[in-house]
């Protein structure tokens, strides 16, 4: 940390426990944040710096503060009003700067109805490319071309529900030909399309129903990964969401498969190896993908969540998108949390819940 002019005679004093500057954050989970140095709590708040006369990112990279000579501001201006001035290292000011780049970027990504290149996105909001890669990146848990490409899969999905044929929905969803359509289709969605808008129908789905140590677990799976994993269902269930697919039991292939599965539900770990056929809304595969990224033993709350994917007020939201995960453990919507501790829902009951947690701090040795 920069250290304060204490001999400056124009220094205002500090008020730093006015209650209006107070961010609605348990000052607990404001301290683990920094502590942390946690991106996802940027723009969030501020920490104040007493002993220095400054404010900070909470992912700041400099020295960590003691504890007694910390305050937490909702925003810059709140700790300015306190006397404290800006970190010249982490620029704490410039959080809202990029937000509004970001914000920028996507609608033009949106109007445009298709990617646009890095360099221009860049420009127009004053920053150079491989910087506004990062930013937007840390604020939505993707690269523009990432996020513009799953901006143009929740079209093609919705177009082709309602699409008289595959062809209208080509063009309808923003693609420029059928290749492209096809291709993106294929990396996007695990099937193709014309399968896709008739609900899936001539997909094979191979599954299995095996015990487990926290209960009977469906496991099923596309050519191109795993589509369901959840638990105490039954094949009445699982044909319930793939109602025109034809589903299999077992295969050579298929059991290979299953096999890391459920040693990733036994000894929960890294399972990023094990691929997935999964499709979301572009804001659903952002909170799947922030999921991902929580190290095993670890846990989130909604609202941290909802800050990693750059939407810190869609709280509700990134519930909704953790309710509608597919495939349990292997994204991981176990790990998320209530901001005051509590473990929350799950879909397949609190005890499970628990137990994962338990397995996954006893294996990462807390």
């Amino acid at each position: 940390m920069f250290k304060a002019n204490r001999t400056c005679p124009s220094r205002p004093a500090l008020y730093p426990d006015r209650v209006t500057h107070t961010p609605a954050i348990p000052e607990d989970d404001a301290w683990a944040a920094v502590l942390a140095r946690d991106r996802a709590f940027d723009g969030r708040f501020v920490t104040g710096v007493l002993s220095t006369g400054i404010y900070c990112r909470p992912s700041c990279a400099a020295r960590h503060p003691r504890r007694e000579n910390v305050r937490f501001f909702v925003d810059g201006a709140a700790a300015r009003g306190a006397g404290l001035r800006p970190c010249l290292r982490c620029l704490p000011d410039d959080v809202s700067r990029d937000e509004r780049a970001v914000l920028a970027a996507i609608e033009a990504i949106k109007a445009a109805g298709q990617s646009l290149a890095l360099a221009d996105l860049a420009a127009q909001c004053g920053y150079s490319p491989a910087h506004f890669q990062r930013v937007f990146a840390r604020h939505t848990g993707l690269s523009p071309a990432a996020y513009a490409r799953a901006l143009q899969t929740e079209r093609m999905a919705q177009t082709l529900t309602g699409a008289v044929s595959v062809t209208d929905a080509i063009y309808d969803a923003g693609y420029s030909g059928p290749s492209r359509f096809y291709s993106a289709a294929q990396d996007r969605l695990g099937m193709a399309p014309s399968a896709w808008a008739h609900g899936g129908r001539g997909v094979t789905i191979r599954w299995a129903i095996v015990p487990t140590s926290l209960g009977s677990m469906l496991v099923a799976a596309t050519d191109k990964g795993v589509c369901r994993l959840s638990f105490n269902e039954d094949e009445a269930a699982l044909r319930a969401r793939f109602p025109h697919a034809v589903l299999e039991q077992g295969g050579e292939a298929f059991a290979a498969l299953l096999a890391d599965v459920i040693a990733a539900v036994e000894a929960p770990g890294s399972h990023a190896h094990i691929p997935l056929d999964v499709k979301g809304t572009a804001f659903q595969e952002a909170v799947w993908q922030a999921l991902r990224r929580i190290p095993p033993g670890e846990t989130r709350s909604y609202a941290q969540i909802a800050a990693e994917v750059g939407r810190p007020g869609a709280v509700r939201a990134a519930g909704s998108a953790n309710g509608a995960n597919n495939v349990a453990v292997l994204i991981p919507c176990h790990r998320v949390i209530r901001s005051d501790g509590s473990l929350g829902g799950y879909a397949y009951g609190l005890e499970i819940k628990q137990r994962l947690l338990d397995k996954e701090r006893a294996g990462s040795g807390e």
